[in-house]
């Protein structure tokens, strides 16, 4: 049996997690998006297929200076005041598959301290 490659991987830990996690117009799904370079994070329904409410690190200001675990501190700081916007106070985590330590871990404690309860 040939051993998988670490984005295999996540993503058979993705889809396991998407069987068990959905998300409603009450309470959307928050799912994150982890790359090299930076961190996005949405709030989806899934019942209707709409994105209420997004955040990355691209809206960050030019003038940011730190590393990616700051970024993503940040960008979960983002996501909590466009939730405020769209109504949105609760949500259910969608890791997509990453550990919850690091940059996933600061995201989802901005969110948090931002007013997103999960």
């Amino acid at each position: 049996m040939p051993s998988l490659t670490v984005r295999e991987a996540r993503l058979r830990r993705h889809r396991r997690v998407r069987g068990k996690v959905q998300g409603t117009a009450e309470r959307p799904r928050l799912v994150i998006f982890r790359s090299n370079r930076g961190i996005t994070a949405q709030l989806v329904d899934d019942l209707n297929g709409k994105t209420l409410a997004g955040a990355s690190w691209l809206a960050l200001k030019k003038s940011f200076k730190g590393d990616k675990s700051g970024q993503a501190t940040e960008v979960g700081k983002l996501l909590a005041t466009s939730a405020k916007q769209a109504g949105v106070e609760t949500c259910v985590f969608d890791r997509a598959g990453y550990l919850y330590h690091g940059r996933v871990k600061a995201l989802a404690d901005s969110a948090r301290e931002g007013g997103l309860s999960f």
